[in-house]
């Protein structure tokens, strides 16, 4: 047995136990009606512009595929990008270690349209740094602009850390740019090469990235109740704070860890109405893209085996 390939998955499911043992402590005085009436409590509005929000940012992560394959000259028809690129993140969101399942199901679906190994690697990557750009550009932008955002993580005032965080992390972003505008020599690991993006490709990047993470936290501001709320660019903030956390945990959906954490930073709201609507970015972000695309998956490997029996 090779214990490197259980090693994450066994950190992951012990980030679910553990997240889910801190939220029964946190939650145990609330009941099972009392998240009834949380949720009842959202108004029609809310119930919309959540759903619409999803929408809008599983089209922005479309647009990471389409990005990554201007990127390495590619072409492949747009629909068939946009499901892949949804099945991709329906799947990778609720299964765990988002690059390599995803690694995964690129590499079955774009080998269909002649796509190589290193193509889907390439692909791949360039998807990751276009998510971790839009996270420095997000999370930059709320430090220097929200600098109390940490008060609500650390319970002390760190305003000069946090903007010089903040600042730290545009920054990179500038190197970034200024990277592709002096066309740096590619990145090259054995056979493996992956070149640096143009300032085109660099614009698209930091334009489409940064719609999905604000569209996403988005699906929580409207389902939140209006007493106490901080408004958007704190729920932003928290957002961040909790998606990377529950990234870097390796639980599947970020189960537990994700409602963990934003508990924490928004513990001046009622917890009723901050648990009510982080279930409504579960139904729309994760659940039922989840059930749409294990739909679109079973009818891509249906169409392929029948294209093998003809």
């Amino acid at each position: 047995m090779n214990w490197r390939r259980y090693f994450w998955p066994v950190v992951g499911l012990a980030a679910v136990i553990f997240s889910l043992l801190l939220l029964w402590h946190e939650l145990r005085g609330i009941s099972l009606d009392d998240v009834w009436d949380g949720l009842a409590a959202i108004p029609t509005r809310g119930w919309v512009l959540a759903a619409l929000s999803s929408v809008i940012a599983y089209a922005a992560l479309a647009g990471y595929d389409h990005i990554a394959l201007l990127h390495i000259g590619k072409r492949v028809s747009w629909l068939f990008v946009t499901l892949c690129s949804f099945t991709t993140y329906a799947l990778s969101h609720n299964i765990g270690g988002s690059v390599f399942s995803g690694a995964v199901i690129r590499y079955r679906a774009y080998g269909t349209r002649g796509l190589t190994g290193q193509d889907v690697g390439v692909l791949v990557a360039i998807c990751w740094i276009t998510f971790v750009l839009s996270s420095l550009l997000a999370g930059g932008l709320v430090l220097v602009l929200e600098p109390q955002i940490v008060d609500r993580f650390s319970g002390a005032p760190h305003h000069g850390l946090a903007i010089a965080a903040g600042l730290g992390m545009l920054i990179l972003i500038s190197a970034y740019i200024f990277g592709s505008a002096l066309h740096l020599r590619p990145l090259k690991i054995a056979s493996f090469q992956l070149h640096y993006p143009a300032l085109p490709i660099v614009a698209r990047q930091l334009l489409i990235g940064p719609i999905e993470l604000i569209a996403a936290a988005a699906i929580i501001f409207f389902a939140l109740p209006e007493m106490h709320n901080p408004g958007y660019f704190v729920v932003l903030g928290v957002f961040l704070v909790s998606f990377s956390v529950a990234q870097l945990s390796h639980a599947p959906g970020g189960l537990g860890v994700f409602e963990v954490v934003f508990l924490a930073g928004l513990s001046d709201m009622d917890p009723v109405g901050v648990l009510a609507a982080l279930l409504v970015f579960r139904l729309f972000y994760l659940i039922i893209p989840l059930i749409l695309g294990l739909g679109v998956v079973l009818f891509f490997e249906r169409s392929q085996f029948s294209r093998t029996e003809s």
